[in-house]
């Protein structure tokens, strides 16, 4: 007979949307096997911004979300503009060049609304505005960015908490520091069980099926060097250090199709001030993402990408990768005093280099090219504009510059109002883009493009949605929807 009727491997988001979509759906005896110990648990959900991506052809449509929310907020609906499944399909669409899988966007976008709503009220999730990541105050309205409002309240840790009370309460067992080895099938091929390392040593656990919820390979350095280059394997880590591609290469070993970028990454600009892995206390306030505001130069005194090519929510894991690329992994972002105030808030969890000129400002940094960067900064002040010539914090407002290389597309104000500030940043990666192929049904596909029997997959694990870049909120809502599919097909099985 079977220890468990699911086994869910991992604890972060996804898996654990999974594992109460499991028990909704019938699973009696359902386990989460958590590697981390528990001071350590959560995966990724835990320093992520806890804001979600979904689909709404009505700003009120959002309300039950959000309790109480016009009180706090004036004119609060006035600032949202409809989101509708065209306009993010089309949006993951253009920012990953149309290499998003035809069939799992479909599922994602389709799904979004209601698996957000599902974590509201089956999660008991409490969501709140996402104020301080996507809303720009213009007079006394607060403006949103398109698809990205709500976000669990306290964010990654707010949202992971509320996913573990919801598994106690329904009674699923969590069991921390196993770590699970590898899959074992039965003569048939299905999926029967696993393989757990733990304090009391190496044991196997039988089940009626598996989720393989645990994530991406971006804590492994060897993976990383191998599949997505040199330059990334040395790269910060944003998140948890216990991602190591262990579910990837478990399923990959019984026959699991890789599918997906597997050179790419979401990789968001933090701070360079920081150590190889994100301080767990710290959460998501590593991230330097108000660049659009200003320019950034490399360690040889140059521009390297359009600082203002789109908003920050569809640009900062493509700049985040392309900043690993530059000498040194190492860049830093100026501003004046006419934008400084519009940073967000997590550019206070450091302190800039400060100064009257932009000549003191540049002797400063630890750069190689300090004539060059004081040219470059010359130059850019030449071709942008002054700010009473229709800048707009709120969403692109065509002010561009013209004759430099890269141009900066939009927002594109003179460097000219002292005093200048400048802050560090570098790569940190956060989640890998490749993994295995599912179904809609979130079930494993193998080499010979046939389910692989008792074995779903989600969360991170999923490849094929992104391809270069990423739509801001976009992650949490593909795990916690494919992570629900994943339960209740594995309940069902």
């Amino acid at each position: 007979m079977a220890d468990y009727d699911v086994i869910v491997v991992g604890a972060g988001n996804a898996a654990l949307a999974a594992a109460v979509s499991a028990r909704e759906n019938g699973a009696e005896r359902v386990v989460v096997l958590e590697k981390a110990p528990r001071a350590m648990r959560g995966g990724n959900t835990h320093w992520s911004g806890g804001v979600l991506r979904f689909a709404f052809d009505d700003p009120r449509e959002i309300g039950p979300l959000l309790p109480g929310v016009e009180k706090e907020f004036e004119d609060f609906y006035a600032g949202i503009q409809p989101y509708t499944r065209a306009d993010f399909h089309g949006d993951l669409m253009r920012v990953t060049s149309g290499q998003t899988d035809p069939v799992l966007s479909r599922v994602l976008v389709d799904n979004s609304k209601d698996t957000v709503f599902w974590m509201h009220e089956t999660g008991q999730i409490k969501m709140e505005p996402a104020v301080s990541l996507t809303g720009v105050r213009k007079g006394n309205q607060i403006i949103w960015a398109r698809g990205l409002v709500v976000r669990a309240e306290h964010e990654g840790v707010g949202l992971s908490r509320s996913w573990f009370a919801a598994v106690e309460r329904l009674g699923i067992a969590v069991r921390y520091g196993a770590a699970v080895t590898a899959l074992l099938q039965d003569e048939s091929g299905r999926v029967s069980g696993v393989r757990v390392r733990d304090d009391e040593g190496i044991h196997e656990l039988r089940s009626r099926s598996v989720i393989l919820g645990c994530g991406g390979f971006e804590a492994n350095v060897q993976m990383r060097t191998q599949h997505i280059g040199p330059l990334v394997g040395g790269a910060k880590v944003r998140g948890t250090p216990h991602n190591q591609g262990d579910g990837l290469r478990m399923a990959m070993a019984i026959g699991a199709m890789p599918w997906g970028q597997w050179s790419g990454c979401h990789a968001t600009p933090i701070s360079a001030d920081w150590g190889n892995f994100a301080p767990r206390e710290m959460t998501d306030r590593s991230n330097r993402l108000s660049y659009l505001y200003g320019v950034m130069i490399n360690r040889k005194g140059n521009r390297f990408v359009d600082e203002g090519e789109d908003g920050a929510m569809f640009t900062y894991a493509k700049y985040g990768r392309a900043i690993l690329a530059e000498p040194g992994a190492k860049v830093y972002q100026l501003f004046d005093s006419k934008t400084v105030h519009l940073l967000e808030p997590r550019y206070s969890t450091s302190d800039p280099l400060r100064a009257d000129t932009l000549e003191a400002l540049i002797e400063q940094l630890d750069i190689d090219d300090k004539p060059r960067a004081l040219k470059t900064l010359r130059e850019y002040n030449a071709a942008a504009h002054d700010i009473e010539e229709g800048f707009d914090a709120t969403g692109k407002d065509g002010l561009s510059t013209h004759g430099l290389t890269p141009e900066k597309s939009n927002w594109a104000l003179k460097l000219d109002k002292p005093p200048f500030y400048a802050y560090s940043a570098t790569g940190g990666i956060t989640f890998t883009f490749g993994g295995v192929k599912v179904d809609e049904e979130a079930r494993v596909i193998g080499t010979d493009w046939r389910p692989i029997r008792g074995l779903t997959a989600c969360g991170e694990m999923v490849g094929g949605l992104f391809y270069d870049n990423y739509p801001a909120g976009t992650g949490l809502v593909s795990g916690a929807t494919f992570g629900r599919i994943a339960g209740r097909t594995s309940a069902r099985a």
